[in-house]
């Protein structure tokens, strides 16, 4: 039984996924909320796609005096190393963040046990925050997270 999990969710500033600009993270242990993490990161070249600020907001000049993702992992790499991470649609972008991430920074790939609510689940986020009642902010990286966590929970057994 997993009573403890990390579920994150990123947002990025290009199509590239190691163009994270904001990851959002909600830690659980033995089935509550413990911690909320959100920072804004400065992409690599602080370089946006228009289409990307559209859908979360976020833009070059609000990330201009931002950390680098490899200055962020140094704070958030006790909640993903060895733990299992939770994300919503994590197999097509989140876990590709991390991975792309590292890459670029050249940092070791961390073992992590990955699990995602739209494989559990088989609907998009907002969807199912409906159905569940969750209250989500979409595309805000903390708030998704939030939501996956709630769901995760749901998944397991109960909230």
């Amino acid at each position: 039984m997993i009573n403890s999990f990390t579920a994150i969710d990123f947002e990025t500033a290009t199509a590239n996924r190691a163009s994270v600009c904001q990851v959002g993270i909600v830690r659980v242990v033995n089935r509550k909320i413990t911690e909320r993490f959100s920072i804004l990161i400065q992409p690599p070249h602080n370089a946006y796609l228009p289409i990307n600020t559209s859908i979360h907001g976020i833009s070059a000049k609000d990330t201009k005096n931002s950390p680098m993702f490899s200055r962020v992992w140094k704070d958030i790499q006790h909640l993903i190393v060895d733990q299992h991470v939770v994300a919503h649609n994590g197999f097509s972008v989140d876990f590709h963040c991390i991975d792309q991430s590292l890459h670029l920074y050249k940092i070791d790939r961390p073992n992590y046990t990955k699990h995602c609510t739209y494989k559990i689940f088989g609907k998009k986020l907002p969807v199912l925050c409906e159905e569940y009642g969750i209250k989500l902010k979409h595309h805000d990286a903390l708030s998704d997270a939030e939501a996956c966590a709630e769901l995760f929970l749901i998944s397991l057994g109960g909230r």
